[in-house]
């Protein structure tokens, strides 16, 4: 199964172009969150990602509600399912999704969760599957001038349930970073977008 993934494309509608045209060579697209600004454009910039015809599953960001999103995605991205503290399976491989900035930002506009609201929702999170997320976990991908802001829950679930591969972003200055958390491969995905093959 080939996976596009990218995440934080902020209403950059030129990038969301791009990354329709090469979502006709994935199996599956992937949108780990922040599709808008501070709740803004998101229609706008759903709309343009609705040229994608691949099924694609995508989480909040903490820039935009899961019922956003859920709403858009109903009315303009007929191939999208919204994942936010559940799962479902796309070829035989199970997917679970949590979005939200986790732990909780400082700002007032920011969808966050407190690690605990995060900890329960990740308990259905399958073993061995796709995990997608806004926030990273902690200590990995999670840098940012000289401190850490990633998630313990995350952390735990990755460990406890060992998936084959973990998709974030939020974290702007780690997009693009990979590492291996056990036997989890993760990825701080970025707006360009990533092709990964699982299995390799």
């Amino acid at each position: 199964m080939k996976i596009l993934a990218f995440s934080d494309i902020h209403t950059d509608f030129e990038g969301a172009e791009r990354l329709a045209e090469l979502s006709g060579e994935a199996d599956v697209v992937v949108g780990a969150g922040d599709f808008c600004a501070a709740h803004h454009g998101l229609e706008e910039m759903i709309k343009v990602l609705g040229a994608i015809e691949t099924p694609s599953l995508v989480v909040p960001g903490n820039n935009e509600t899961d019922t956003a999103l859920r709403a858009a995605t109903a009315s303009y991205w007929p191939s999208a399912r919204v994942l936010h503290g559940e799962g479902t399976v796309l070829g035989g491989v199970p997917f679970f999704g949590l979005g939200g900035g986790i732990p909780t930002t400082p700002w007032g506009w920011s969808h966050d969760l407190t690690e605990y609201e995060a900890e329960a929702l990740l308990e259905e999170a399958p073993a061995g599957g796709v995990l997608i997320l806004h926030s990273p976990p902690k200590g990995y991908a999670d840098g940012r001038g000289g401190g850490h802001f990633g998630s313990e829950a995350i952390l735990a679930a990755i460990q406890r349930h060992t998936p084959q591969w973990a998709f974030c972003g939020h974290i702007h200055e780690c997009w693009g970073e990979e590492h291996l958390i056990g036997a989890t491969h993760l990825l701080n995905c970025g707006p360009s977008g990533r092709f990964v093959t699982l299995g390799e």
